[in-house]
């Protein structure tokens, strides 16, 4: 029953603002997938694909900053490493940014295949550089 279509969700909102912040950045793959019916601890992941170390702080630095604008609280990080990095948004939100290699090696989509996935379609309408 959860649709991305509910902007007066602020969750739905935040995961916008996150999934739209590792777009800007080029990463790729960019997934989303509601763990709130297979998990009692954890409400979301955002996973996505970046291609070296230097895009992976990319993407992690805007995230930070759009969520933080969005009224998300401050992550806590795990790692950095240059495979993947982690950003905890409390309880909540978790983005997990990873290399190609590391995502298709640690797999958290087909660990977590019984999760929901959700879609956040590209916005190319309020593009502005």
């Amino acid at each position: 029953m959860t649709s991305t279509s509910q902007t007066s969700d602020p969750t739905q909102h935040q995961l916008r603002v996150i999934v739209d912040a590792a777009r800007e950045r080029r990463a790729e793959d960019v997934v989303v997938l509601d763990l709130t019916e297979v998990s009692s601890t954890l409400e979301y992941f955002v996973i996505c694909t970046a291609t070296a170390g230097l895009q992976l702080n990319a993407v992690q630095e805007n995230i930070r900053e759009k969520a933080q604008e969005a009224g998300l609280p401050r992550p806590s990080v795990e790692g950095p490493s240059e495979r993947w990095l982690l950003l905890a948004f409390g309880g909540s939100i978790v983005v997990h940014i990873m290399t190609r290699e590391a995502r298709e090696y640690y797999d958290l989509e087909g660990l977590w295949s019984d999760a929901h996935v959700m879609s956040f379609p590209e916005q190319t309408a309020d593009r502005t550089v």
